[in-house]
């Protein structure tokens, strides 16, 4: 018989499941046409502003939404976070009605916290989990997103002719959708999560600490990541995961222009980036119950060979007589290597043994995953006028560096990689 434990883990699991299957339906649907309606306001050069704008909306908000978590409960942070997605979506509709370009990258921004939303959530699925059980558990919350994010490009074409059909702008009708798949996500979590989902290491205010233990305080955003600096298997999860995300924005938000550039529809486009969505959520469950077996490092260095082949392969394809087969696998792989890299690396922080860091290291690294990927996107559109798709992906593949190195860092300092990530500490 179960416990009453294991049904609220099951409650809690279940909430978030719902929640980010809506979210990715959301994210994805903007994902697909952001950098085409870019385009439009303002040439090849500012495609990559949109999702530069979202990303950077997403890491804004990273640091703040797990103070809410902290204080308040996970289900007040999350629905907090979809109503500023909606906001956000109502906005890039409206700036498009108004042709009005500061408007868009502003409601483009508050669109991106959706993304960061969805990110936490793997770490609410986290909270309470058994050590050897935490990375399967987020895979769960993770792989609940695939079905979302592969269906909401598909529907573009055909939200796309909604928007058309309300008077709305083309390219607003997938937003349309995304505002009313973050509503629902909102309601989802607001409703059913339970108020009891709380991170398990509250932020403190350190102003408001007097004498406290120091070994128990919970410190700031900066304080966190100097601790993980000093520390190498964090070190190399707080870089594994910004440079993962800095990877997978660049070539991702530059292949729909690269496809339409040589004459591949619209309808192209969106299967091609739903096989990478694919890739990006539908083996996590796999890959957590890899990380929780074989170890996150080793789970990590999988996850970066991914990236380096799928960067590779995109190379090619932008030489190829008919690249789109090509580039499908590419962004395939590029999305399997992401999964593989995000999963492991946030078991090693879920994980850490010093729980007064903990969540603000979480936020930390979220937030300094998503500045990594406004930057990359911010970089991709210039990139991609300046030398085509083959300098998107060389570009994609120093980004890989820093990883590599925090990398071996990591493995010189604790060559014994235990099986379960939760056990991994370098300390």
């Amino acid at each position: 018989m179960l416990s009453e434990r294991s049904v609220k883990r099951g409650g809690i699991v279940g909430a978030l499941v719902v929640g980010n299957l809506l979210g990715g339906v959301a994210v994805a649907s903007g994902i697909a046409v952001g950098g085409l309606l870019l385009e439009r306001f303002g040439g090849t050069s500012l495609a990559g502003l949109g999702q530069a704008a979202s990303v950077l909306g997403a890491a804004v908000a990273a640091v703040p939404l797990a103070g809410v978590a902290a204080r308040h409960g996970r289900r007040r942070s999350l629905a907090l976070g979809y109503a500023i997605a909606v906001l956000g979506g109502a906005l890039i509709v409206g700036a498009a009605v108004v042709a009005q370009l500061v408007v868009l990258l502003a409601g483009l921004a508050l669109f991106g916290v959706g993304q960061a939303v969805n990110l936490q959530s793997r770490y609410a699925a986290a909270d309470g989990a058994a050590p050897g059980a935490r990375a399967r558990t987020m895979s769960i919350v993770i792989w609940a997103t695939t079905i979302g994010s592969v269906a909401g490009p598909n529907l573009s074409e055909v939200a796309d002719r909604f928007g058309r059909w309300l008077g709305l702008p083309g390219l607003t009708g997938p937003y349309v959708l995304s505002i009313v798949s973050f509503a629902l996500a909102g309601v989802v979590v607001a409703v059913f999560l339970r108020p009891g989902a709380r991170s398990s290491a509250p932020v403190i205010n350190q102003a408001d600490t007097g004498e406290a233990d120091k070994t128990t305080r919970a410190v700031g955003a900066v304080a966190a990541l100097r601790w993980a600096a000093a520390d190498p298997a964090a070190r190399f999860a707080v870089v594994l995961v910004a440079v993962a995300h800095a990877m997978m924005v660049m070539v991702m938000v530059m292949t729909p222009l690269h496809m339409q550039h040589h004459g591949m529809s619209l309808q192209l486009v969106g299967v091609v980036i739903s096989v990478h969505v694919l890739g990006m959520y539908a083996l996590s469950p796999v890959f957590g119950w890899l990380t929780d077996r074989l170890g996150a490092v080793r789970m990590a260095c999988a996850g970066m060979l991914m990236l380096a082949t799928a960067v590779a392969l995109g190379f090619v394809a932008a030489s190829a007589a008919e690249g789109s087969a090509l580039t499908a696998l590419a962004l395939t792989v590029l999305g399997l290597g992401w999964s593989a890299s995000v999963i492991s690396a946030s078991a090693l922080l879920a994980g850490t043994a010093a729980d007064h860091v903990r969540v603000p290291l979480q936020g930390a690294t979220d937030a300094g995953m998503n500045y990594a990927g406004a930057a990359a996107a911010a970089l991709a559109g210039p990139i991609l006028a300046a030398g085509g798709f083959h300098a998107v992906n060389v570009a994609a593949a120093v980004i890989l560096v820093p990883a590599v190195a925090a990398a071996t860092a990591a493995v010189r300092r604790n060559p014994g990689i235990p099986a379960h990530a939760g056990d991994y500490s370098a300390g």
